[in-house]
């Protein structure tokens, strides 16, 4: 299953994505992806909620791919050293 963020993803707008999240999850998806391409910012609040889905999905035998934002969204991975903790997809 494929989930698409799109806009911001910030503190404001983490509770939709999680929710979206934990829909999928309870359906029983083994591979949940999730889109970044469409966003335009991303804030710490974003690469928190995206390390606590990849940690707990992980335990769970469940994988969480993410598919690359543009520049400015990669580069909140690159200067928290966080790109190799998950699995991209350059789509």
């Amino acid at each position: 299953m494929r989930v698409r963020a799109f806009g911001s993803l910030d503190m404001a707008t983490t509770a939709g994505l999680d929710a979206k999240l934990t829909e999928l999850r309870a359906a029983d998806h083994d591979l949940i992806i999730v889109d970044l391409a469409g966003l335009d910012f991303m804030d710490s609040s974003g690469l928190r909620l995206l390390l606590n889905w990849d940690s707990s999905a992980r335990r769970d035998g469940i994988s969480i791919h993410l598919v690359a934002g543009p520049p400015t969204v990669q580069r909140v991975f690159e200067v928290t050293g966080t790109a190799g903790v998950f699995t991209f997809r350059h789509e």
